[in-house]
């Protein structure tokens, strides 16, 4: 095995765009790459397994601030933290679920109602709580 890969092949074994790979290390995610007499980046080849992990905790909804927290914590302690991360972004996205449930049910009750207008809606019972705030006040 190669002891460096240069940044087309770390970027396409790890299926992420050259300026993924980049960014990443711009952003303190990857540490910055010795260079070749000829000013190439040279990658250590487990730059590929850092970014697979990485972009597999982004799938499971960590965004990249945290992603770099979790990597951080990891290399300065022994047990890093991600049970209890794992645990926070399990109740934030059920949360999520909630706001998207709720704002599917309003959806389908405008949907059943016919409603016909965000603003003058002319259905009866209009689901739409903001409807009738549209409407000008009476200057008297």
């Amino acid at each position: 095995m190669r002891a460096a890969l240069r940044t087309g092949e770390v970027a396409a074994l790890a299926g992420v765009n050259i300026q993924t790979l980049r960014y990443y290390e711009r952003r303190g995610l990857l540490t910055e790459p010795i260079r070749s007499t000829g000013g190439h980046r040279l990658y250590p080849p487990d730059t590929v397994a850092l970014l697979t992990v990485i972009k597999a905790a982004q799938r499971l909804g960590f965004t990249l601030d945290e992603v770099a927290d979790l990597l951080d914590t990891g290399r300065r302690h022994p047990t890093p933290d991600l049970r209890r991360r794992a645990i926070d972004k399990i109740a934030e996205i059920d949360a999520r679920i909630a706001d998207l449930t709720a704002i599917r049910h309003t959806l389908t009750e405008v949907v059943e109602a016919h409603c016909d207008s965000l603003t003058n809606c002319t259905c009866p019972d209009c689901p739409l709580p903001f409807a009738t705030l549209a409407v000008p006040a009476d200057p008297a």
